[in-house]
């Protein structure tokens, strides 16, 4: 598997003019603002408690307290700060990176892609789904998102050569990785796993009702994909086929057929998975041993696919280097909750917004945040950068107002998800629709619908959360 390349990128930049702020320059613009308000708002402060090993806040404790401004020189050592207060979530980010660097090295993930339209290439009742559940797979347990745009070239010309349009294909890698997978995040590294540590929560716990919603989103994009699918197949003319030909052919290789190598490699990848999660369950394994058991795979898989040690470390740092700006913007994340805590504003906020919702049903209060994270990554389309910058608030939050933390870091990670397939700051998006030649007005047209039904049962599932008392705790 390969990162798309820069003529892609590029052909983005002049294809999408209206790209919007850079997330860093907004995230600065942010702790300006914060260190202003330092000057303005009161600072109040809550007494904290241990209790089973969480730093909970005393709901009774709030009081106002003298203020303590942040100076111009304070706030530029915050970013120092900021980062090194989530080191250990961006070293795991960079880690994890690299460890996929090698993985997607071995080759043996492209080719698994190319085996299955080679196989199920004539069968749409079949290719569909199987397209689909793959991409949604490599979203949901690694956390695949901008290393799967190089599939669109290869998923939308296949789906043309069988009397679909370039659409179809589009939606198979998007609809399939983002907002199938990424969203529900079953062991998501780069969502649920930061979120989950900023909340205390152990890690990929609560996996339940994420296998529960990740099948519920996988049922709706198969059937909303394979309609379409099927009504261009009767009427062609109901196709969008972007900067594609509809009398375009392009054959599939029917006789691809995947080495020894990449399945052995692709056998080791699927155990990793297995221990990972038996790991967690049984053992309690945190960020370290996570990091730690892809990386090892990740070697083991290079060996198989003899990569040598000099191509396996060109892999670690190639796939590290694809990381850094996710990485950093979880320390420039912390900045913010840095200036905020040292200028007692942390506090104060959490006061007046247990004021504004406490006295709501808890249900409501989680749809609350689910809808205040959709807003959010319209801002912040980066799920580790939003994990960073909101669950600091949302967690004590959550135990202010009766809601469960597992309950927000769902609300969180749904509203960080399932915006991400119309907005126009998400770059994967607008990259992927580039390298399609889809324009986006069109694209959310059509999506549009899909994305209010995943609202709504997203709505469902927040109230079935608070319901159970989603945990453990």
């Amino acid at each position: 598997m390969t990162k798309p390349t820069k003529d892609y990128l590029n052909h983005q930049e002049q294809e999408t003019p209206a790209k919007g702020i850079n997330a860093f320059a907004l995230m600065f613009i942010v702790i300006i603002i914060m260190t202003i308000l330092t000057y303005i708002v009161p600072a109040g402060h809550y007494d904290r408690i241990e209790k089973d090993g969480r730093t909970l806040v005393d709901a009774t404790s709030f009081e106002f307290v003298e203020r303590t401004p942040v100076g111009v020189l304070q706030m530029f050592n915050s970013v120092h700060l900021g980062l090194m207060e989530g080191a250990h979530i961006i070293l795991f980010v960079f880690l994890f990176g690299g460890a996929l660097g090698i993985m997607q090295a071995t080759g043996a993930i492209d080719s698994f892609i190319k085996v299955v339209a080679a196989r199920f290439g004539k069968r749409e009742i079949v290719l569909i789904p199987m397209l689909v559940l793959i991409f949604a797979l490599l979203g949901t347990l690694i956390g695949s998102a901008e290393d799967t745009l190089v599939y669109i070239a290869i998923i939308v010309p296949m789906t043309m050569a069988l009397r679909m349009d370039a659409l179809t294909g589009f939606a198979i890698v998007m609809l399939g990785t983002m907002a199938t997978g990424f969203v529900t995040g079953i062991t998501n590294p780069f969502n649920v796993a930061v979120a989950q540590s900023i909340a205390e929560l152990p890690i990929y716990s609560g996996m339940g009702l994420r296998i529960a919603i990740f099948i519920v989103f996988y049922l709706l994009t198969v059937i909303f994909i394979y309609r379409h699918a099927m009504k261009v197949k009767k009427n062609p003319a109901a196709g969008v086929y972007g900067k594609f030909d509809p009398k375009d052919q392009v054959a599939i290789d029917m006789d691809f057929k995947m080495s020894k190598r990449h399945f052995l490699a692709l056998l080791v990848l699927l155990a990793n998975f297995i221990a990972l999660v038996v790991g967690v369950i049984k053992f309690g394994w945190y960020i370290s041993e996570i990091g730690g058991i892809f990386l090892f795979s990740a070697i083991i898989m290079g060996i198989i696919g003899k990569l040598s040690m000099n191509k396996m470390a060109d892999g670690f740092v190639s796939g590290a280097r694809e990381m850094v700006a996710g990485a950093l913007i979880i320390g420039v994340a912390q900045t913010i909750l840095v200036v905020t805590k040292d200028g007692g504003l942390l506090d104060t906020i959490l006061y007046f917004a247990a004021g504004l919702v406490g006295q709501l049903p808890a249900s409501v209060n989680a749809i609350g945040m689910f809808f205040m994270q959709l807003v959010i990554n319209f801002i912040v389309p980066s799920g580790s950068g939003q994990a960073a910058l909101t669950m600091p608030l949302m967690t004590p939050l959550a135990d202010l107002i009766g809601v469960t933390r597992q309950t927000a870091v769902f609300a969180f990670q749904m509203g960080d998800g399932i915006s991400n397939t119309v907005i126009p700051t998400s770059g994967v998006l607008l990259a992927g629709l580039a390298i399609a030649g889809i324009p986006f007005t069109q694209w959310v047209k059509w999506v549009f619908p899909y994305v209010l039904i995943q609202i709504g049962i997203t709505v469902i599932f927040l109230i079935i959360a608070q319901a159970i008392n989603y945990g453990p705790f």
